[in-house]
């Protein structure tokens, strides 16, 4: 009994495995910034900075804008830190913004989402529904290829 037999059946397998694991790292970052955002400490801060980036070669697109964004604790401590997909218009700098963080973590867990900036929920919410529902399908494909369903 071959447990990976060749051509499609482990195309299947191993895309659906790799869409798989890329949704639920999503998943994983979206129950973060939706925690943050119900349980998380609030503050007012402001875009520091934005930012062109150069993604390297090869890429369609060449450069992307990145945002960082600052603020300071109730202990006092000034954290910068940047957040994925702000919003469809993006920042000026300068703009106020409201932050949650985890007071343990304040630089390793901030993000702007929340009213105003659902970028930060709707990205992660994509990239876990779309490649989620292609990895059931591989998934499903490669289960009824070895005569599983």
């Amino acid at each position: 009994m071959q447990i990976l037999p060749g051509g499609t059946a482990t195309f299947l397998l191993l895309f659906g495995l790799l869409l798989g694991a890329f949704a639920l790292r999503s998943a994983l970052r979206l129950n973060r910034v939706l925690r943050l955002v119900r349980h998380g400490e609030r503050a007012e801060g402001r875009c520091s900075d934005r930012r062109t980036v150069d993604r390297g070669p090869g890429s369609e697109r060449a450069y992307a804008t990145e945002y960082v964004f600052a603020f300071r604790t109730r202990e006092g401590h000034d954290i910068e830190f940047t957040d994925h997909a702000p919003g469809p218009f993006g920042f000026e700098v300068g703009a106020p913004v409201r932050v949650s963080y985890d007071p343990a973590d304040p630089a390793g867990s901030a993000t702007v989402a929340g009213p105003g900036a659902w970028g930060p929920v709707l990205m992660p919410a994509v990239f876990t529904l779309v490649p989620g529902a292609f990895a059931v399908g591989l998934l499903l494909g490669f289960a009824a290829m070895r005569g599983w369903l």
